[in-house]
């Protein structure tokens, strides 16, 4: 019988979401080492990803039957993001984001956005990212939140673009119920089922 076991990471900006990648990548391999993690399991693979420069929740199990679970936009769970974007963004452009029916392009493919969960932050505690992001006296940023229930590679990114406020910094703070501030950026840490649950 398999032993269940989960992990959470806490990605750091730049850091790819697999356990070996391209030549001077970062991966999570390195993030294992960083963490001194010894015999750490063979069989354990990352839920979903996080791109290399996204940040923040990263679910890594052998519980294949979780991942199904997660990852099966029927069930849609909820993943949120805190997102910067540049700009301060307009009242008409969270409508939209809330609205659904965005276009995006996938795969070279037209896709069309659920409607999703977004609001305005006014106060967001997070740690400086490594870099930092760039910065321009003359143009604001704001912090959003987003809930999706779908993942498509770089969504949030592209349909941010689609309503006129690209993204600056983009950090995955939840899956369902399970949050990332309680894990220091760069741990990995194992957690229950229950704790998921």
């Amino acid at each position: 019988m398999t032993n269940f076991r989960y992990f959470v990471v806490h990605k750091p900006f730049g850091y790819v979401s697999q356990f070996s990648g391209e030549q001077n990548d970062l991966t999570l391999q390195n993030l294992i080492a960083e963490n001194q993690l010894k015999n750490f399991p063979k069989d354990i693979y990352p839920v979903g990803r996080l791109d290399k420069d996204s940040e923040g929740l990263l679910l890594l199990t052998n519980d294949n039957r979780l991942k199904t679970n997660l990852l099966d936009p029927k069930n849609e769970h909820f993943k949120t993001y805190w997102v910067q974007v540049e700009g301060n963004i307009s009242e008409d452009a969270i409508f939209k984001l809330k609205s659904g029916g965005i276009e995006i392009k996938h795969n070279g493919k037209s896709h069309i956005c659920l409607p999703a969960q977004a609001l305005k932050l006014q106060h967001v505690e997070i740690e400086e990212r490594n870099p930092p992001i760039r910065f321009r006296a003359k143009i604001p940023t704001t912090w959003i939140e987003i809930q999706l229930r779908e993942g498509k590679n770089r969504q949030i990114r592209k349909m941010t673009a689609a309503v006129g406020f690209p993204t600056l910094r983009l950090i995955r703070v939840g899956i369902q119920k399970l949050k990332i501030n309680q894990f220091p950026l760069g741990t990995v840490t194992e957690i229950t089922l229950k704790e998921i649950q």
